[in-house]
């Protein structure tokens, strides 16, 4: 008798932080807004280096595109992710916004990976720096950075999805801030070597952060049993209920960050209908105050009829 309890909106989704949440028009606004931002920096960057020569301002401002890809990217998975559930999608869309992070996450890595390219050419080949005008535009890129950091914030400690665009801004700020220093220390002392070394170190961060982001929806994408929940656990504290004998082909899983589901077959002595209801009831209150899983499926049997599935994890 399977039965499906589908308040998607369960209290605990959440994890008790529901009444901090921004509205989700608020929420695009904001992100459309560090879009907008991002779009203006790349062309006055790249205004600023064909006027000063410097391939390094141009470099920047393609880097500020790539932010307002990422923004952008986010942007429209959130929309997506908004979509009621169809025929197509039974699960509804949420999950468009981890497919975005992972993109995300991917590109990062891509350029991460870039990054230690260069910081080696330069190394072998290190090129002057356009003085003054590549820091002062650089402190430019950093306000701009800043700004869009601040737009996204709030939304990145919620959202796996706008994490991943927001740790491309944080990557550019750094980069703002390396090319600040480095172009300080060169004028300075002329350590050439200042920028390729701060370049690396970034690019280390970089994918570092991606690296550990990207495992995270990985599993969740690979509907991988949520961080914090050990399966063997749960079980055991299904079966220690009034009323079950036994549970098998347990599957525990996250459609997106804040919803956890699981499904189950329950053996229960139970021999009416309205005492298998109590026991289920009485699982189901258990599996949301201990474990904040609120979407359960349980299909009941007796141990007359009890399915030959004999493996107490999946199938």
């Amino acid at each position: 008798m399977p039965d499906h309890d589908n308040h998607s909106h369960h209290a605990h989704d959440h994890g008790g932080h529901g009444h901090h949440h921004m509205s989700p028009d608020a929420g695009d606004r904001a992100v459309a807004a560090a879009v907008g931002v991002n779009v203006l920096l790349t062309v006055a960057e790249i205004v600023g280096g064909i006027l000063s020569g410097s391939v390094a301002l141009i470099a920047d401002a393609v880097h500020n595109l790539s932010d307002a890809a990422s923004l952008g990217i986010a942007w429209f998975a959130r929309r997506i992710g908004r979509r009621p559930t169809d025929a197509t999608m039974t699960f509804g869309y949420k999950r468009a916004e981890l497919v975005a992070a992972l993109i995300n996450l991917t590109t990062l890595v891509v350029i991460g990976i870039y990054l230690i390219y260069e910081a080696v050419d330069r190394f072998f080949n290190p090129t002057d720096i356009a003085g003054w005008l590549m820091i002062w535009v650089s402190v430019f890129a950093l306000v701009v950075d800043t700004i869009t950091a601040l737009l996204t914030f709030r939304l990145s400690k919620e959202s796996v999805n706008i994490r991943a665009a927001f740790l491309h801004n944080v990557a550019d700020a750094l980069g703002s801030i390396a090319v600040i220093l480095t172009g300080i220390l060169i004028l300075t002392f002329n350590w050439l070597w200042a920028d390729p070394v701060a370049t690396l170190l970034i690019a280390g961060y970089i994918l570092w952060i991606a690296l550990s982001e990207m495992r995270g929806v990985i599993r969740m994408l690979m509907l991988g049993t949520p961080p914090g929940i050990d399966p063997e656990t749960v079980i055991a504290a299904m079966e220690a209920e009034d009323g079950v004998t036994g549970v098998h082909h347990f599957h525990v899983w996250q459609i997106t960050e804040n919803a956890t589901s699981v499904e189950a077959h329950l053996v229960t002595g139970a021999s009416d209908l309205a005492t298998m209801a109590a026991v289920k009831a009485r699982v189901r209150a258990m599996l949301a105050d201990r474990f904040d899983i609120g979407h359960v499926t349980l299909d009941t049997e007796t141990a007359a009829d009890r399915c030959t599935a004999r493996a107490r994890i999946g199938t």
